[in-house]
C-alpha cells in the first residue's frame, strides 16, 4: 500500500514538475522506485557509483542538455555534489524542485 502511494506520488509529482529529489534512508527503495515509474517518454538511469557512467558527466551541461525530452534518474547525485547547479542550470527549475521522502517500511 505504502508503496503504491509513493508510486502515485512520484508520477504525479513529474507530471507537475520537471525535477524531483527522492530523499530516504538507505535500503529503502529509492531506486527501485525512480526506476520503476512511468511517465511516457524514455527514462536513462546514470548511476553515479559507475565510473563509465560519471565520465558521461565530464561536461555536464553538454551531456544533460542533450537528454531533453526523457526522464533522467541521477542515482547517488550525493557522490557528485557539483552537479546541483548544473542540473538547476539546465532545467531553470531552481523554484521548481520538489523532494519525495521515502522511509524504511515497519
Amino acid at each position: 500500500m505504502v508503496q503504491r502511494l509513493e508510486y502515485q506520488e512520484l508520477t504525479n509529482r513529474l507530471q507537475h514538475t520537471p525535477a524531483v529529489v527522492l530523499v530516504g534512508s538507505r535500503q529503502v527503495g529509492k531506486t527501485t522506485l525512480a526506476r520503476s515509474v512511468d511517465v511516457g517518454k524514455p527514462i536513462v538511469y546514470i548511476g553515479l557509483e559507475r565510473p563509465s557512467d560519471v565520465a558521461k558527466l565530464s561536461d555536464p551541461e553538454l551531456y544533460l542538455s542533450s537528454l531533453g525530452g526523457q526522464l533522467v534518474i541521477l542515482d547517488e547525485i550525493q557522490r557528485m555534489p557539483e552537479l546541483f547547479p548544473q542540473t538547476i542550470r539546465v532545467q531553470s527549475l531552481r523554484e521548481f524542485i520538489t523532494s519525495l521522502a521515502l522511509h524504511r517500511k515497519r
